[in-house]
C-alpha cells in the first residue's frame, strides 16, 4: 500500500470522526441521531458475530457450556437467541428479529447518554466533565435496566444506574490520560 494512499484512508476516517450524518437543525438532535445510528450498527454486528460464534461453536462440536456466563442450569446450552438453529427461514426471522431489538437497545442507550451528557454541557454553562458522565451514565444505566426485562427488581435497576454512573465516569477521567 502506498503511503498516499494510506493517507487518505486515515483522512476519510477521521473526517467520519467529524462529520455528523444527519442535520436536523439543532445540534442536540443531531447528536442523538448520530450516536444512535453509530451505535445501532455496533449493536448488529454484535449480535450478529455473537450467533456467528454459536454456530461455528456448535458445528464444531465444542463443548460451549463453559463459556460465557455459567448457565443456571446445568447441563443444558444456554444461547441467547434459542429458535436460531437449523435451515430455515424461521431461523433468519429470528435473527433479523433480534439483531433488530440489540440494534434498537445499543441505539437507545447511546441517543439517551449523548443526548444527556449534551443537556448537562448545556444547562451547565458549557462545563463537561465527570460528574455530567456521572449523571448521563446513571441515567443510562436505569433506563436500560427497565427496558431490557419484563420483570426487572428495582435493585436490578439501582445496580445498573451505579454500573452505568462508574463506567461512564471511569471513561471520561481516564479519556484525559490518553
Amino acid at each position: 500500500m502506498e503511503k498516499s494512499g494510506g493517507r487518505i484512508v486515515m483522512d476519510e476516517i477521521r473526517s467520519f470522526e467529524k462529520a455528523h450524518l444527519f442535520d436536523l437543525g439543532h445540534p442536540l438532535l443531531n447528536r442523538i441521531a448520530d450516536s444512535f445510528v453509530k451505535a445501532a450498527g455496533v449493536g448488529a454486528l454484535q449480535a450478529v458475530s455473537r450467533e456467528a460464534y454459536f454456530t461455528v461453536v456448535d458445528g464444531a462440536g465444542f463443548d460451549s457450556n463453559n463459556v460465557g456466563p455459567p448457565s443456571e442450569i446445568t447441563g443444558n446450552k444456554k444461547h441467547r437467541f434459542p429458535n436460531l438453529r437449523g435451515e430455515s427461514s424461521k431461523s433468519l426471522d429470528a435473527l433479523v428479529k433480534n439483531t433488530g431489538k440489540e440494534s434498537l437497545q445499543w441505539g437507545l442507550a447511546a441517543g439517551l447518554y449523548s443526548g444527556i451528557t449534551y443537556g448537562m454541557t448545556e444547562v451547565r454553562g458549557g462545563a463537561h466533565d465527570w460528574r455530567n458522565s456521572a449523571v448521563a451514565g446513571a441515567l443510562t444505566g436505569a433506563a436500560m435496566a427497565m427496558t431490557t426485562s419484563e420483570r426487572t427488581s428495582h435493585e436490578q435497576v439501582v445496580q445498573s444506574a451505579l454500573t452505568g454512573a462508574a463506567i461512564s465516569t471511569a471513561a471520561n477521567l481516564l479519556s484525559s490520560v490518553f
